[in-house]
């Protein structure tokens, strides 16, 4: 992996490209429905982006559930560059700016394929699968604090 940089978003610059991410990776390869995955909720939400030999290739956002948790929700990394540690290198950065805010804890819905890739960052499944989108989850929770 020759130069992978994972940044926070600059919403103004950068949103068309996390929106053609999430489109590609969620409605076309998964099928969504884009009414789900743009829920309204992006504008409260902070965006990670990741970019890899300059093209834009995975992104992720976090949004604040309250004075003390925050989900990690909508992780997308293009087909292109699966296999070399983007979506991990996401949830690094993304745990790294939710712990600079004093939250106690991460919760995400994970894809229930890459539940194994959360376990390796601490976070613990609770409860059992579900749907959501059509797609199996599992819920998982990570303290920080």
């Amino acid at each position: 992996m020759s130069d992978l940089i994972v940044k926070v978003a600059d919403w103004g610059k950068e949103f068309a490209a996390i929106q053609a991410i999430r489109k590609s990776v969620f409605q076309e390869e998964q099928g969504v429905d884009s009414a789900i995955d743009f829920d309204g909720k992006d504008g409260t939400s902070n965006h990670l982006i990741a970019s890899l030999n300059g093209e834009y290739v995975g992104t992720a956002r976090i949004r604040y559930l309250d004075e003390t948790t925050a989900k990690i929700e909508r992780l997308a990394v293009l087909p292109i560059a699966r296999g070399y540690g983007v979506g991990k290198k996401i949830m690094q950065k993304a745990l790294e700016v939710i712990d600079s805010k004093n939250i106690l804890e991460v919760l995400i819905h994970a894809q229930e394929y890459i539940k194994g890739l959360h376990q390796q960052l601490g976070f613990e499944q609770e409860g059992e699968i579900f749907e959501e989108a059509g797609i199996r989850h599992v819920k998982m929770r990570r303290k920080l604090k």
